[in-house]
């Protein structure tokens, strides 16, 4: 195809692929938490004092009673305040494991860092993808329509089916796996053009192969 003709079709392909993208990367609305059920409010609402019979207030505040509980507090070693602050007979020591702690550790973390590199990925993609879509239409198109050039959109058309493939996961493995695919694709496709611009000395081509390189690193960075 005709340099022109055949970069015209390539952008319009790219620009389709950096709407998914975009619409990829795009953050999900958060998910609601459960609302409690009128059986686990009842059950809370009626731990509190108001609902304590005149009964039980008097067994609670006979003196007596309150006696025992103090001598069985001094018999365990604990303060009232411990027993009120911890709410266990028994707390964790300081070395003791909690539970919280009893899953995989560091699970959360890994997750984290993970799921930070692939957002960042992502960025790095959709601006890639959108700078190459701006130098192309600004700076290649109209030289190559003075100066002719072979180019093929083949590399493109496969970006965007991937980039299309991506967007239906959405998160996984398999989404990982179309992510690099996608960087790789589109790596290929400003080497490609770098190295067809290679034979022309023209200043103005040098000007596009150094934006293209700009793309390509910023594209590649860690």
């Amino acid at each position: 195809m005709a340099g022109s003709a055949a970069l015209l079709v390539s952008i319009r392909h790219q620009e389709g692929a950096l709407r998914t993208l975009r619409a990829a990367a795009a953050p999900r609305p958060p998910r609601s938490p459960p609302q409690p059920s009128h059986t686990q409010t009842f059950g809370v609402s009626r731990s509190g004092p108001a609902w304590h019979s005149p009964g039980e207030e008097t067994e609670v505040s006979e003196p007596g009673g309150a006696q025992e509980l103090e001598e069985e507090r001094k018999a365990s070693g604990k303060s009232p305040k411990e027993g009120v602050e911890s709410g266990d007979l028994s707390p964790l020591s300081p070395d003791e494991p909690r539970p919280e702690r009893l899953a995989r550790p560091g699970l959360a973390s890994r997750e984290t860092l993970r799921e930070t590199a692939l957002r960042s990925k992502m960025s790095r993609l959709v601006e890639a993808t959108s700078r190459l879509v701006q130098v192309e239409q600004t700076l290649l198109l109209p030289l190559l329509e003075q100066h002719p050039l072979s180019l093929h959109p083949k590399d493109s058309i496969e970006f965007r089916n991937i980039c299309s493939c991506m967007a239906l996961q959405r998160e996984g493995q398999q989404f990982e796996r179309d992510l690099h695919e996608a960087h790789q694709c589109l790596k290929t496709i400003i080497e490609k053009l770098i190295c067809s611009l290679a034979v022309f000395p023209s200043d103005s081509y040098i000007l596009v192969r150094s934006a293209l390189r700009q793309i390509l690193q910023n594209l590649l960075a860690m």
